[in-house]
């Protein structure tokens, strides 16, 4: 039996309830850290022992079973991949948690998917203020709820079109079951809209509502549903990167899976990254725990998990398996403004436009995921008065997983863990914020 859950996820124990909106990410904090990455201290820092809090932090997590393992990765520049890991994939393991070890990104897949889309955008084929009835003919002549807990009858037309701009920035006023409650999240469960997988166990509280069986399908059915609230008039977390999946497979003329293998994850050398682990890759995947009466249980366990079978559609908002040192290459093509080794992915121009604030004018984030940041092209984006300077890109997940890159200074940090709900522990919340602490130590 499937479960789906996605980015804001939450789960109480003893039992596992429904989800709530806390906040997801932890990377703005730490004051002005990053700013001095680029003086002699950290020159001198780079020559001495690295990351004693990080390596206390992540320990502290393996020795008190809080976590069976986790792994911290670091990138500066052009230099190799460096890592911090402690334990092991699952507390019934013996293999050490390591740069190629798997894990569920689930909402960390929405940078890619935005990325995604912009290569489109660059190439001339989409255009990020075109409407998506353009490419979706059923989404000309939304209805929207008068309330966002109206019956789904209870509607008035759409006064804007939905645009590319707005699935890539969370402001199409589209719903998320995570997010909704009432008449909205029972119709998108029956229509199986549904974000991601989460297990095969029927889990107290998580929907076990059957995905649609395709993109098309899924697409054609969310066109049939009114939307929450009017196109282009706020910032609400939602089902977006999905519908945007199913653009990009119209557009491309490729199944979007395999749009995304063949322009970005083979380009860049991206091996163990897809929605649905092989076999020839399933002893390199972690387990997912959640709390329950103060351990945690194996809510998806590695040798059985769901990740193993095809999912009904490739989910575009929160579908990924990834290991640290993949996830680590697409942020260092951002870093480098749209190229690794060679391998163009992006423009320099379009990746500079994905990482900027594409939130439409009149919209703002206060009080939501994104704590009154900007929002780029699937992921959020510091502006230029954040502690840390603007254009700090990047998300987290349900399971615990969080990354970011800044391109000005070609830094990239990812965090990963598979545990959920991400709230159940700080290591989401702080474990960038550690990292941060060692950068000011020397």
């Amino acid at each position: 039996m499937r479960a789906e859950i996605d980015g804001a996820g939450q789960m109480h124990g003893p039992s596992v309830a429904s989800v709530d909106r806390r906040q997801m990410l932890g990377w703005t904090a730490g004051g002005a850290a990053l700013a001095g990455l680029s003086s002699p201290a950290f020159a001198l820092w780079q020559a001495a022992e690295r990351y004693p809090a990080l390596r206390a932090y992540i320990g502290d997590y393996v020795s008190t079973r809080r976590l069976p393992g986790a792994i911290a990765a670091i990138g500066f520049g052009d230099a190799a991949l460096d890592s911090v890991a402690a334990g092991t994939i699952a507390f019934d393991s013996t293999r050490a948690v390591d740069s190629d070890t798997l894990w569920r990104l689930y909402s960390m897949t929405k940078p890619i998917t935005g990325m995604a889309a912009m290569l489109l955008i660059d190439e001339g084929k989409l255009r990020l203020d075109q409407p998506i009835s353009d490419i979706l003919p059923a989404f000309a002549r939304m209805q929207v709820l008068t309330s966002a807990d109206a019956p789904i009858d209870q509607t008035v037309a759409a006064e804007h079109a939905i645009t590319i701009r707005h699935l890539l920035t969370h402001t199409a006023g589209l719903g998320y079951t995570i997010i909704q409650r009432g008449p909205i999240k029972a119709a998108y469960e029956a229509a199986g809209i549904v974000p991601a997988q989460v297990s095969r166990l029927s889990i107290p509280g998580i929907s076990n509502a059957v995905p649609a069986p395709s993109l098309e399908a899924f697409a054609d059915r969310l066109a049939t549903l009114p939307l929450v609230y009017q196109p282009g008039a706020r910032w609400s977390y939602s089902i977006s990167l999905d519908l945007l999946g199913r653009i990009i497979e119209v557009v491309s003329g490729q199944p979007f899976d395999a749009f995304l293998k063949a322009r970005i994850f083979d380009p860049l050398g991206m091996v163990s990254t897809s929605f649905r682990v092989s076999e020839g890759q399933a002893d390199r995947l972690s387990s997912n725990y959640a709390p329950f009466g103060g351990a945690l249980i194996p809510i998806d366990p590695a040798t059985t998990s769901i990740y193993r079978d095809a999912p009904a559609f490739p989910f575009g908002g929160a579908g990924l398996v990834s290991s640290a040192r993949d996830y680590d290459r697409f942020l260092n093509m951002l870093a480098n403004h749209g190229e690794l080794g060679g391998e163009r992915i992006l423009s320099s121009e379009a990746a500079h436009i994905a990482m900027s604030n594409l939130l439409p004018a009149n919209i703002g984030t206060e009080g939501t995921l994104a704590s009154g940041d900007g929002f780029g092209a699937g992921g959020r984006v510091t502006r230029a008065d954040s502690p840390n300077g603007g254009g700090i890109y990047g998300w987290g997940g349900a399971a615990g997983t969080i990354a970011f890159v800044d391109p000005n200074r070609k830094i990239r940090f990812g965090g990963f863990a598979n545990y959920m709900p991400a709230e159940s522990y700080d290591f989401q919340r702080h474990v960038a914020e550690v990292f941060l602490e060692d950068m000011t130590q020397r």
